[in-house]
């Protein structure tokens, strides 16, 4: 079942200017809605959502994220057996694999080529044959760098 938008929609167009469907319609301060037969259930809508206006496939309410803290792919690369299955998955594109190979071996491995265009699905890490890819919540330089120095 797709996500849907209730009447709380302001019509600010976020939802649709994210939707890596084209899923989501409407015109400018109106009421937007999603077709359900694009959808993919990515969640990018509701996430991103200021109004709260966006119901997931059960029918609950998405709750607004800020996008610096939506998860993002992080690679086991020990785990990885470099299918392209999670680059394949991933809506946007933001996975790819990389130039070099892994551990002076002959096979590539995937990594996040664009962090700011990930939408934090997770398509990527449900489709991984391996469980090689984990979603984690960035986490910002600056607690990066006390964690380090303490």
């Amino acid at each position: 079942m797709a996500y849907t938008i209730t009447e709380k929609c302001n019509g600010c167009g976020a939802c649709a200017r994210l939707c890596p469907a084209g899923a989501i319609t409407g015109e400018k301060k109106k009421l937007h809605a999603i077709e359900a037969v694009l959808c993919i259930e990515c969640g990018a809508c509701g996430r991103i959502c200021p109004q709260a206006a966006v119901l997931d496939a059960a029918g609950a309410p998405c709750a607004m994220i800020k996008r610096s803290e939506w998860p993002k792919p992080e690679i086991l690369l020990k785990a990885c057996i470099a299918c392209t299955v999670c680059v394949d998955a991933c809506p946007v594109g933001c996975l790819a694999m990389s130039d070099l190979s892994r551990d002076k071996g002959v096979d590539a491995f995937p990594h996040l080529r664009d962090s700011k265009a990930c939408i934090g699905c997770g398509f990527c890490s449900r489709e991984c044959p391996a469980d090689a890819l984990v979603m984690k919540k960035p986490v910002p330089a600056a607690q990066t760098v006390a964690a380090e120095s303490a």
